[in-house]
């Protein structure tokens, strides 16, 4: 069964000096603003795409590696995922970086990074980022 989730972006005034407020309206955890300068310089509080796009993509990571390695047998203890949206004004998104660090008891090194790799391919936002250079750090601890 298909699922919907809406976010809502109300923007005032030209790219520059405007700004605007992101609602996630699905869960209706928060409002956040956003301007260009936000975007391009420093946050000053405020979010954007590149922002939501890696929390998106972190999320989504964990949760296909996460049943990557239960569905091997060797489910995770933990995972702490950062991704890193690069955004070059005038070009767009140039890459992201996926690093994880996970406690995976029973498994071999070379057996995580398999799965690592395959849930960097297979998560449903990779997959809608695939025009993106997708960079991936996996690594055991503990």
């Amino acid at each position: 069964m298909a699922t919907i989730r809406t976010a809502t972006t109300q923007w005032k005034g030209a790219l520059l000096d405007g700004s605007g407020t992101v609602s996630l309206d699905t869960s209706g955890v928060g409002t956040f603003d956003v301007t260009w300068a936000s975007r391009s310089q420093e946050a000053n509080g405020k979010t954007s795409p590149e922002e939501l796009i890696a929390a998106a993509h972190s999320s989504c990571f964990s949760m296909a590696l996460s049943h990557g390695l239960a569905q091997a047998g060797t489910p995770p203890q933990a995972l702490d995922t950062k991704a890193e949206v690069t955004f070059q004004p005038g070009e767009g998104i140039t890459g992201i970086v996926l690093s994880v660090q996970a406690q995976v008891p029973g498994i071999s090194a070379e057996d995580f990074q398999t799965a690592a790799e395959t849930a960097k391919a297979n998560c449903p936002v990779s997959k809608a980022l695939a025009g993106t250079t997708i960079t991936l750090n996996a690594e055991l601890v503990g």
